[in-house]
C-alpha cells in the first residue's frame, strides 16, 4: 500500500524508534519496531506497490500505473494472486502503448495465475487471442479462444459477444 519512498520513510522511522527503545532498555517496544520493519520488508516482496498501481489503473492513469509497477524489481517474488494482477495491468499498459508482443507475453502470464474473477481470466485469454489475430497467428488465437470458452456458462454476455466476434474473424482467414 506504500510507494517505495514511503516504505523507506516508515522503515527509517521504525529503525530510529528501535535504536531509541534499545537505548532506553524497553526491549518489548524495540522488538515490536523490529517486527514492523521485517513485516514491511516482507510485504514489499509479497505485494510491492501493486495496491497503489491498481488504484491508478482503475482511474485509467496508465502513466502513474506503469511508474508504480516499474518500482517492483522482482515481480516473480510477488504472491500468486498479486502476480496475475501485475501481469494483467502490465499487459494493458503495453497494449495502450501498442507494444503487442510484450502485451501478449504479459497476458499469457496473467492467464497462468489466479485473477480476481473468472471474467478477468477470460479477458486475459481473449486479449491474447485478439493480439494473436492482429499478428496473424490464427491457430494460437483459436486455441486461446477455446480455453476462454471452457466455462462458457459463467462468462458474461458482453465477453461472449467479444469471443464470438473474434471467432468470426478467425473463420475469415
Amino acid at each position: 500500500m506504500f510507494s517505495n519512498k514511503a516504505r523507506l520513510l516508515v522503515i527509517s522511522i521504525f529503525i530510529a524508534m528501535l535504536v531509541f527503545f534499545t537505548y532506553q532498555h524497553v526491549y518489548q517496544l524495540a522488538a515490536f519496531c523490529l517486527m514492523m520493519v521485517v513485516l514491511i520488508i516482507i510485504e514489499y516482496f509479497r505485494q510491492g506497490t501493486l495496491v497503489l498501481a491498481a488504484k491508478y489503473y482503475h482511474i485509467k492513469d496508465y502513466t502513474k500505473t506503469e511508474e508504480l509497477l516499474n518500482q517492483i524489481k522482482k515481480p516473480e517474488w510477488l504472491g500468486k494472486k498479486r502476480r496475475g494482477f501485475y501481469e494483467y495491468m502490465m499487459g494493458a499498459i503495453c497494449l495502450q502503448k501498442h507494444e503487442f508482443n510484450a502485451a501478449e507475453q504479459h497476458y499469457e502470464l496473467a492467464a497462468q495465475y489466479p485473477l480476481r474473477t473468472l471474467n478477468d481470466h477470460v479477458a486475459a485469454l481473449v486479449h491474447v487471442a485478439n493480439i494473436s489475430i492482429r499478428l496473424g497467428n490464427y491457430d494460437k488465437a483459436e486455441a486461446y479462444l477455446q480455453l476462454a470458452l471452457k466455462d462458457r456458462e459463467k462468462i458474461t454476455a458482453k465477453m461472449l459477444a467479444v469471443i464470438d466476434r473474434l471467432s468470426q474473424e478467425i473463420k475469415k482467414h
